[in-house]
């Protein structure tokens, strides 16, 4: 028998037990971040995210591009949800130069917003699951998103980047029977995603690690500014579509998806419940949708505000809510443009939601904050 003690039945001071992790910025489910944790056994003991990894220098490089030609580049943080994240730019830039929106092309963007929201959703569900070791609900939202690329793709012409918001309207009108296609397809991606409550939300894998984990109260989810998903599954009823809303949102009938747990759960269940709620606002507008008539607004060459101007807009992005402010000092390139991003928000919760937490569970809390790095660097 030897008497020389394993190194951790030798450790005197508790500070000697705690193991500091660098989770990222090439770990996959980190997501283009590092995540810094310290960890004494399997319990996160104090947690500091490390976001910057992918900056780009986004609002600086719209200083040097006219207000059309900013529309390509400023997509770019969120390709996948690249409609909404125009959205704020392109109120806030018609509001500065002061012009009109013909009233088809306010639908046409509500419809493809929509889209876009369902786009985004289902690739953050499709990592969520992987993240839980859950291959079909990779494999599912994964496939089943393509019936809505497909749709954005007869519009836009792409299937990612769509560019197809602009200052005025949008940059085509819809293709010949799209409503058609895009009702019987929306019908069915309803259908598809309804499939998702017994294969995964009732799954007792899911419910094990996700109930009860990272729990934000709804007190916690206002100090910490947290929006989106994250705020209404902490219980506060909160929507810009329906508490501001933009374009033609007041006209269409919207449904605000709340739920009180606060938990990793909730959080992951809201953002699933809200691509029902777009199903149900595509056909919506599909119906009350002129029927023929303009779809963009024809501007000069260059357009420039008449003076110096500010402007604040936001929208309800797939994350939360998402702002633009424009600084015009009446040249032809906006003086500033800066994105409040809803994914930067929400990284404030993690700190406090982690500690206390098994390091196992760390993606599971990471990835219910809804949390975009790309978004959040801009």
């Amino acid at each position: 028998m030897t008497d020389i003690m394993p190194p951790g039945l030798a450790l005197k001071k508790v500070d000697e037990r705690i193991m500091t992790l660098n989770v990222g910025p090439q770990h996959p489910g980190s997501g283009h971040m590092r995540i810094v944790v310290q960890i004494d056994g399997d319990y996160i003991v104090a947690c500091d995210p490390d976001p910057g990894y992918v900056h780009r220098g986004e609002e600086k490089m719209a200083e040097y591009r006219n207000y059309i030609t900013n529309v390509p580049h400023l997509e770019r943080p969120v390709i996948h949800d690249s409609c909404n994240v125009l959205y704020p730019y392109v109120l806030g830039a018609e509001e500065i130069l002061g012009i009109e929106v013909p009233e088809r092309a306010k639908y046409v963007r509500v419809i493809c917003s929509e889209l876009n929201r369902c786009i985004y959703t289902m690739y953050w569900l499709a990592i969520y699951g992987i993240f839980l070791g859950h291959s079909t609900m990779f494999m599912w939202p994964a496939g089943d998103r393509e019936l809505l690329i497909d749709l954005m793709e007869k519009v836009s012409g792409a299937r990612v980047t769509h560019a197809h918001f602009i200052p005025g309207g949008v940059r085509n009108d819809l293709p010949a029977n799209f409503e058609d296609v895009c009702l019987r397809q929306v019908n069915y991606f309803e259908k598809r995603i309804k499939e998702y409550a017994a294969v995964f939300y009732d799954n007792p894998i899911l419910i094990s690690r996700t109930q009860d984990t990272g729990v934000l109260s709804r007190e916690n989810a206002i100090r910490y500014g947290t929006t989106g998903s994250v705020l209404r599954a902490s219980g506060v009823d909160y929507d810009l579509r329906v508490k501001a809303p933009y374009d033609v949102y007041d006209e269409l009938d919207v449904h605000t998806n709340v739920l009180k747990e606060g938990d990793s759960y909730a959080r992951s269940k809201v953002p699933w419940l809200d691509m029902m709620e777009s199903c149900n606002i595509i056909r919506q507008a599909l119906q009350k949708m002129p029927k023929s008539g303009s779809v963009r607004t024809k501007l000069k060459p260059n357009p420039k505000t008449k003076g110096p101007a500010t402007v604040y807009k936001r929208v309800e992005s797939g994350r939360g809510s998402l702002g633009c402010y424009i600084v015009s000092d009446g040249k032809t390139e906006p003086y500033r443009v800066k994105m409040s991003v809803p994914s930067f928000r929400n990284l404030l919760a993690m700190p406090n939601l982690l500690i206390g937490e098994k390091l196992g569970n760390m993606p599971s809390v990471y990835w219910s904050l809804n949390y975009w790095p790309v978004e959040a660097d801009r």
